[in-house]
């Protein structure tokens, strides 16, 4: 029997048919075996100078975080003492320091968180009801009170009552009150306290409005804090405005001794 050549490719066809019929069955079989889920590992960029810098820059602590792991400590005349020669200290000479330096004698007992500002004052001022009789002087008062705002001006105030009794009170601070206006309440009455923000009462001394060679105590609000946990001298401008203000004139009374300082 004779098998034509055609046929052997005939039947070889079918074959290949069936081979190509398996091939995507075969790579599909290898692909599925490929795809097993393989576990990735990341790997982290080496820290470099400049990320750790601005890693630090962002931890940069806040007042509110200090306070909460320590409880704030009431102000002490060296604070205000150390707060000035730090503030000269790179602009002044050493004779200009020494001029500018507070004497221990002027300061008054701090307050040590535990008074009202009434008590404070009763402690601090016990001839304060002769200071007030004789006090006749226009464009001056007896005590001036220096804060940081307004809005604290007006709480110090309230808190006073019980120690000021008839006292005339001036409100020194630059909310809704001209200059002009309390210069002419200064020149026309008697007052006996000052209650205001250094700004105001700077510019008061500057223009004549206001005399503080009557003046017996001053006292800072030192204690006090903000909402946002300042104090006073926390605040950039108060702080200078304070600083200049006690340059300006108090700090050279608080040396011939007739004034003095206190820290509330």
């Amino acid at each position: 029997m004779n098998i034509d050549a055609s046929d052997d490719e005939a039947i070889e066809k079918p074959s290949d048919e069936t081979a190509t019929h398996q091939d995507p069955d075969s790579k599909l079989a290898v692909t599925k075996k490929r795809k097993k889920p393989t576990e990735c590992f990341l790997s982290q960029p080496e820290e470099t100078p400049e990320s750790t810098l601005k890693a630090k820059k962002r931890k940069k602590k806040k007042i509110s975080d200090v306070l909460e792991k320590s409880p704030p400590k009431p102000g002490v005349p060296e604070d205000l003492q150390n707060l000035l020669s730090q503030h000269f200290g790179t602009k002044r000479s050493v004779i200009e320091i020494e001029e500018l330096k507070l004497p221990d004698s002027c300061f008054l007992p701090a307050n040590d968180l535990t008074h009202s500002f009434s008590s404070y004052l009763k402690e601090i001022c016990p001839k304060w009801a002769k200071f007030r009789k004789n006090h006749e002087e226009k464009k001056s008062v007896v005590m001036l009170v220096i804060c940081s705002s307004a809005l604290r001006s007006l709480e110090l105030i309230k808190s006073m009552t019980a120690f000021k009794g008839d006292c005339r009170v001036l409100k020194l601070f630059a909310k809704h009150i001209k200059i002009k206006e309390q210069m002419n309440m200064l020149e026309k009455g008697v007052f006996h306290i000052g209650v205001g923000t250094p700004g105001r009462i700077k510019a008061l001394v500057e223009q004549d409005g206001l005399c503080l060679n009557s003046t017996k105590y001053i006292i800072l609000d030192w204690n006090w804090r903000d909402q946002k946990l300042r104090r006073m001298m926390d605040i950039p401008e108060i702080k200078k405005e304070t600083i200049d203000l006690l340059e300006m004139r108090i700090i050279k009374l608080c040396r011939e001794g007739s004034v003095k300082l206190g820290l509330f």
